[in-house]
């Protein structure tokens, strides 16, 4: 007997091999989306280059599960909401980022403590 099914799998891949995690960077700009996706919710960050340039990063955080665990939703980040975020560079993708710490101007802050994520301040 064969079972067929339909449908996109999802891969789950490993952050030391899409980031560099020994050279973390820091950026800062406005959020321009908040995905709150499996298997990981990702932020369109608006950050000026050197020029003054508008360039976008795609900022990957944990996994949403543990997001919600943590008192993260849907809601937690806006448009427009300004953050600094440190983490581990893309290896090969350029304006990608695994996030290790964000914060936001009201005291919002996330930050992965071990292998999960820990959440403090308003949400």
């Amino acid at each position: 007997m064969t079972l067929a099914c339909g449908g996109a799998a999802e891969a789950h891949h490993s952050i030391a091999g899409m980031y560099d995690e020994g050279h973390p960077i820091t950026i800062d700009g406005l959020v321009s989306e908040f995905h709150f996706v499996n298997p990981h919710p990702f932020v369109l960050l608006q950050v000026k280059d050197g020029s003054g340039r508008d360039q976008t990063w795609k900022l990957e955080l944990d996994n949403r599960w543990e997001l919600v665990d943590a008192g993260m939703s849907a809601t937690t980040l806006k448009a427009g909401d300004r953050l600094t975020v440190s983490g581990g560079p893309a290896w090969k993708q350029p304006n990608a980022m695994y996030v290790r710490r964000m914060q936001r101007a009201d005291g919002f802050r996330y930050e992965q403590v071990g292998f999960s994520p820990k959440v403090s301040g308003p949400r």
